[in-house]
């Protein structure tokens, strides 16, 4: 019999989940995904298919850590991450869970990252008949005298039952007699069991009644229980107390003070002297919690608070008052008062973070989900209700969900972490009770870096000055860069741009380390080849994707003294800066005997020459020009001075570590008309000596040779005029420089003469007495002159001639002819 009621058992509760899967799949479309399981289910049974009814990837479910993040009943259950299935993890007692409360619900809540999801699953826990009904005491005495007229009701205790709906007390048995009968009375959503004397009592023949009460559920198979009910009957006092109400309700607020008068419940009895002499009592069958709860005066009926109430505890207190006199047998009514305790905002709000990334790139997108937030109170209406808020100053919102006190914290606008690194944001949760109460919770989030900064260098263009003839392989210059980024965003490395084109060819010559900038010239600059240059550095970081940026270095060459001097006359058929100047015996003081021109590659001081006689046999002949250095005569000659003077000029810059050369010079004293021999002679042969030496004579000589034919063209046409009075013309030419020819053309009798020669420095001074590139053109209109071929008188003292670059060299009338 035992095993067949077990084996309908178990039918019915198949048809329960089967009914329940089905209210589940109709609820699909709901905001919530609802199951139901009868309570004691074996552990690992499946309670739904989680990932198919939420439509997830199975394959995903273990990489986005599918799983159940709610609170203490949570760990009855459990999701399978490799398939979704939501499994019962520990038995599940309904009683244990809910206790009285129906529907017996648990609210899960399931989160799936990446992207970040939350699902609300309710798992009812449906009741089974576990439980069977009970009473607190295992027998109950009641004393009755024998004068009760039959319908005397006495109130028989209440059998409870921890199961719930159809499986708690449903009805009373009382075992067959002759003198009592049953009647169960509703008295709110509980049944009490009356117990009526159907006819009156003899005490001489039954001085006692022994009966048994027996308390049924409504479960299938049905449970019960027992109590023996002792019934001993005494004589008179017949008429019991009368409360005036049979059910006294009163509300009260929670945290009401101890001490504090509740309700006073009154009774009457019709009797007198002690049989209508009422005491109150609080039932016996109570929860044993009320009794350190609220008291009841014994005289007065008066209930009074003597513990704590607290509504989050207990919304309402049901109260069983028992009232008696004093007669003998004393007699007895029962009435129920009902407190209902009134909620106070006494409970601050809760904040709980479910999900939270504590590191958010700086480009996430606005509306991006930083945490899960949920917050409750334990108070009720108003006073539950929890409002969110977060500073104005954060970059985040909060979004309610559809459900309740659920917020989700996402991004707002854009991130910088290079203005702000790291946020701590301040959650305000304030309800909406009097006084409000607000909880507040800190959530720290970093800022992650992304590579959306370029390198910037501290100086652009950057200028260096580099000396000449630096040492290879050393270092010239450090190129650095900064960036905002971190790590390996801001990880530089350098290169130098390297072109085909124009002046970044130098750009070959350099070298960088690409870690720290450093520059190093793997040749030696000269300042005379190069000048100046240009070449390009780009530093770039290392994120994905990189960013780079480049400088602009722009280098000078600083001259440094390291050019010799070069003699560019005199210089001998053999290179050597040796010299043969022949001048007549009769020049006056001032006369120029030759320029020694130099030439120095170096700019600045330490191109700036100055010229000193360094060997001289006779100190009082000659002087020379320290800045253009031109030899003149300082006296006139005398038939005592040797023919043949050696004078050795030193020529060295202004350097700080001066460089100098050397050039000899022979003056040779001759007679007026050997002068003019020597004259035609080495006209020809100083054309061959200035075709060798530098290009700058090269270029002389083509001049010269340009102003030769000029000369003979303007002699052509001067021939008419025949005046025997000096007169002196020069032409110079106004397109030269450096050291290019100019031509002097001047008359004196019936000689016409040209002077060709290297072009002087602006300033300089020309005294007649050079003999160098000399043509002298007889004048057809006369010829008295016979013999010497035109003796010509010597220039006047203050002749002179002014032009660019090297002074030329000007020959007396005495010195050359044709």
């Amino acid at each position: 019999m035992e095993a067949e009621r077990q084996r309908r058992g178990s039918q019915s509760w198949w048809i329960v989940i089967g009914f329940s899967v089905i209210i589940c799949c109709a609820e699909l479309g709901s905001a919530q995904i609802r199951y139901s399981i009868p309570e004691e289910i074996k552990v690992g049974s499946v309670v739904g298919n989680l990932a198919k009814d939420l439509g997830l990837d199975i394959s995903s479910l273990d990489e986005r850590k599918f799983r159940i993040v709610s609170g203490d009943m949570a760990a009855h259950f459990e999701v399978n991450a490799n398939n979704g299935v939501l499994l019962v993890q520990k038995t599940v007692d309904r009683e244990e869970l809910c206790q009285s409360n129906f529907p017996c619900l648990i609210n899960l809540k399931i989160i799936a990252e990446n992207p970040m999801e939350m699902h609300y699953v309710v798992v009812e826990i449906m009741d089974i008949n576990d439980n069977s009904p009970s009473f607190q005491e295992e027998e109950k005495h009641f004393e009755i005298p024998e004068s009760v007229l039959p319908g005397r009701r006495l109130q028989l205790p209440t059998a409870r039952d921890s199961d719930v709906v159809a499986n708690t007390v449903r009805m009373y048995k009382l075992n067959n007699n002759d003198y009592f009968n049953l009647q169960t009375r509703e008295r709110g959503e509980d049944k009490v069991p009356v117990l009526i004397l159907q006819k009156s009592l003899d005490r001489e023949k039954h001085h006692e009644h022994k009966l048994i009460l027996t308390a049924v559920d409504g479960g299938n198979p049905p449970r019960s229980g027992t109590i023996n009910v002792t019934v001993t009957v005494l004589d008179s006092n017949d008429n019991h107390p009368t409360f005036s109400r049979e059910v006294y309700s009163v509300s009260i607020p929670e945290n009401i003070k101890a001490d504090t008068s509740v309700i006073t419940v009154n009774a009457t009895d019709v009797d007198e002297g002690l049989n209508g002499d009422i005491e109150y009592f609080l039932g016996d069958d109570l929860d044993p919690k009320i009794y350190d709860i609220f008291s009841l005066e014994k005289d007065s009926g008066e209930i009074r608070i003597k513990g704590e109430i607290d509504f989050e505890k207990t919304e309402v207190y049901k109260l069983e008052v028992h009232a008696t006199d004093k007669g003998t047998p004393p007699m007895g009514a029962d009435c129920t008062v009902i407190i209902k305790v009134l909620d106070e905002n006494d409970n601050n709000p809760e904040i709980e973070v479910t999900s939270l990334s504590k590191l958010i790139k700086e480009d996430s997108k606005p509306g991006t989900v930083v945490s899960l937030i949920s917050v409750s109170d334990k108070d009720s209406g108003l006073n539950g209700k929890v409002i969110c808020s977060l500073p104005d100053n954060v970059p985040f919102n909060l979004k309610p969900s559809f459900q309740d006190n659920m917020y989700t914290l996402v991004l707002k606008e854009h991130l910088d972490r290079e203005s702000v690194s790291h946020y701590d944001i301040t959650i305000t949760a304030t309800d909406c009770g009097q006084p409000p109460l607000s909880a507040v919770k800190t959530l720290s989030i970093d800022v992650g870096d992304v590579n959306d900064n370029m390198p910037q260098f501290f100086q652009n263009p950057i200028e260096l000055y580099l000396r000449e003839n630096n040492v290879p392989g050393n270092p010239i210059i450090f190129v650095s860069a900064s960036d905002k980024d971190l790590n390996e965003n801001a990880d530089l490395t350098y290169h130098i741009v390297r072109k085909e084109n124009g002046q970044s060819k130098v750009a070959a010559f350099l070298n960088i380390n690409s870690d720290n900038g450093q520059i190093s010239a793997l040749k030696s600059f000269d300042f005379e080849t190069l000048k100046t240059f240009q070449f390009q550095v780009v530093a770039t970081d290392s994120g994905s994707p990189s960013l780079s940026n480049n400088v602009t270095v722009n280098v000078f060459i600083l001259d440094q003294n390291d050019n010799a001097p070069v003699i560019l006359y005199p210089v001998s058929s053999n290179g050597s800066a040796e010299g043969v100047e022949e001048i007549p015996r009769n020049v006056n003081a001032g006369h120029l005997v030759t320029k020694v021109r130099a030439y120095d590659a170096d700019i600045g001081y330490n191109g700036w020459l100055l010229f000193s006689l360094q060997e001289v046999k006779d100190h009082s002949l000659f002087g020379l020009d320290r800045y253009t250095g031109q030899i003149r005569t300082l006296r006139s000659f005398t038939e005592t001075d040797e023919a043949e003077q050696k004078l050795v000029i030193l020529v060295k810059d202004n350097g700080n570590v001066s460089l100098s050369a050397t050039a000899t010079v022979i003056v040779k004293l001759v007679e007026p008309k050997e002068a003019f021999a020597a004259s035609d002679v080495k006209s020809p042969t100083k054309d061959v000596e200035d075709n060798d030496v530098t290009f700058y004579l090269m270029i002389t000589l083509g001049s010269v040779s340009v102003l030769f034919l000029i000369s003979i063209i303007v002699l052509i046409a001067m021939q008419c005029s025949k005046s025997t009075d000096y007169t002196s013309k020069y032409q110079q030419e106004t397109n030269y420089d450096g050291t290019m020819c100019h031509s002097i053309q001047y008359r004196s009798g019936d000689k016409r003469y040209m002077l060709v020669g290297p072009r002087m420095s602006i300033g300089s001074t020309i005294v007649p007495g050079s003999h160098a590139n000399t043509l002298v053109f007889p004048d057809k209109r006369g010829a008295s002159e016979e013999g010497h071929g035109g003796q010509l008188e010597p220039f006047p003292a203050n002749f002179q001639t002014r032009g660019r670059g090297h002074p030329g060299q000007v020959a007396s009338p005495s010195q050359g002819h044709i």
